[in-house]
Parts: C-alpha cells; sequence; structure tokens
C-alpha cells in the first residue's frame, strides 16, 4: 500500500498547520518562551492484546478477544523511496521552551504508527454475525473472515509536558548529554483498512478516540542547536469508533483499545527567541 496519498498529505498538512498556528501564538508570547525546536523521526512499536468490537449492518454485532498485532517500520522505505518520508512509521514535533535553561517546555507531538492485526492466529469469537449466535473460536483468515489494520496510521496526536536535566556538560558549558522525560494526551486520526469477507473498505481519517503516554530518554548535542534525540514510550490508546460513517465504509464500527512500548530516534534543531 502507499501512503503518500492526497489523504496523507492533507493529514501532515494538517500536523504542520497546528505547529504553525502553535509557533505564531508562542512568537506573541515571547516573554514567557525562550525558544523553541523542531523534530523529525522514526520508530517502532510493541502492542498488547485487545479486544475488538465490530457492528455492522443486518444484525451483525461480535467481539473478537484477545487479538495479537504488531508494527511494520518499513525503514527500508527510508533509503529505498527517500521522498516518501511518510511511508515509514515516523515522529514530528514542535516544542517551546518555558525558561531560560530550556528544562521545561511543552510540545505538540504526532506519532504516525501502524497497528496491524495478526494472519491466521486464533481467537475467540463472541456475539451474532448475521443474526447468528457465535460463542467459538475462529481462525482470522484475510480472505475468507477478516483482517483489520490502522496503516495509513494508527496517527496519535497529542500535546507533551517535558522537562530535562543535564548529565554531561562540553567545555564551552553547554549540554552534550540531557536526560529527558514526556507526558501527554491527545487524540487519534487513523485511517482504517479493513478486509470483510473478501471485501475491503479503505476509510477516511477521522478523530476516533483518544490517548495517553510517558515518554523518557535522552538528548545528545553533538553541535550548539542540532540534537538526537533516544527515548522509549509507553502508554494506552483508546479508539471508540476506528471506522468513520463514510459510504466507502457503510456503517460499520469498530471499538478497541490497547498499551504499548514504543522506540524512538529523531533529529531535532532548537531556536532561540
Amino acid at each position: 500500500m502507499l501512503f503518500w496519498k492526497p489523504k496523507m498529505k492533507k493529514l501532515i498538512g494538517f500536523v504542520l498547520l497546528s505547529g504553525f498556528i502553535f509557533t505564531a501564538t508562542a512568537q506573541k508570547k515571547s516573554k514567557l518562551l525562550s525558544g523553541m525546536y523542531l523534530q523529525w523521526g522514526y520508530n517502532t512499536e510493541w502492542y498488547t492484546k485487545s479486544n475488538i468490537h465490530f457492528t455492522m449492518p443486518g444484525g451483525t454485532d461480535f467481539t473478537l478477544h484477545h487479538v495479537k498485532a504488531q508494527d511494520r517500520p518499513d525503514l527500508d522505505a527510508i533509503y529505498k523511496k527517500p521522498k516518501d518520508i511518510s511511508i515509514p512509521q515516523y515522529n514530528y514535533r514542535i516544542g517551546f521552551y518555558l525558561n531560560k535553561k530550556h528544562s521545561r517546555a511543552v510540545e505538540l507531538n504526532f506519532d504516525h504508527a501502524k497497528y496491524i492485526v495478526t494472519n491466521w492466529q486464533t481467537v475467540r469469537v463472541t456475539g451474532n454475525i448475521e443474526g447468528i449466535p457465535v460463542n467459538a473460536d475462529s481462525v482470522l483468515n484475510p480472505n475468507t473472515f477478516l483482517h483489520f489494520e490502522h496503516t495509513d496510521g494508527a496517527n496519535w496526536l497529542h500535546i507533551n509536558y517535558v522537562q530535562q536535566q543535564t548529565l554531561l556538560m562540553k567545555r564551552n558549558k553547554t549540554p552534550l548529554v540531557t536526560f529527558i522525560w514526556k507526558a501527554g494526551a491527545g487524540i487519534n486520526i487513523p485511517r482504517t483498512d479493513f478486509t470483510w469477507r473478501g471485501d475491503r473498505f479503505n476509510n477516511d481519517f477521522h478523530v476516533a478516540g483518544y490517548n495517553i503516554s510517558v515518554e523518557a530518554g535522552a538528548r545528545l548535542y553533538p553541535l550548539k542547536k542540532f540534537f538526537f534525540e533516544f527515548t522509549g514510550k509507553t502508554g494506552y490508546v483508546k479508539y471508540l469508533n476506528a471506522l468513520s460513517n463514510s459510504n466507502a465504509v457503510k456503517g460499520i464500527r469498530a471499538r478497541h483499545s490497547f498499551g504499548y512500548l514504543e522506540l524512538i530516534g529523531t533529529l531535532g534543531y532548537e531556536i532561540n527567541f
């Protein structure tokens, strides 16, 4: 599947616009802020098992229990198709420092992660399918039963509170290595790809739920304004409506939630006000 599509561009444009609005607001309040930073990087995830609840027209209302899923980093796309920077799982951040020491900040954070239900696993299915009661184990065959994934992005947009502390200094008394931690919450903007009994429904981007997270790691400053950041992140994601009421999806609904562990590497650049 190709991800650098017009709708994906619109989503990235929305994130960029949010950042520009945030930046413009910050500049008007520059007396309160001492600087800002921009980051871009990539990630990989591990997910807990999830119960996924589906509702469809015609009396279909069932739940898949303890479903396994994995991510799809696609990091080889960085060198195979360098122009398509949105193919891999990526992270985008804009942060604003709240003091001169740059020890406190607020950050707009966007994680483009992918969540893919593992095909051919056996799960418990309960509920009703086309009006027939079901309570049995079933194999998730993508051809005859179903397949479910957020691969145009699970897409977690949230705001973080950030703190960092210098661990090692350079000879010129500027930071070399810092410890950083973050905590935040926000909304999910997925585009869900769902296959039901051989029919594929590729959904539209929409606000579908919420997320909370905490993150910690280190920054390395090889140059004064450039830095590398390496962090581990964990959080909880709730999708209240993973499939919107679009013409393509025809009233299908999906609800689920899961925890995750994420490893992130980004390149950043600082700007002083």
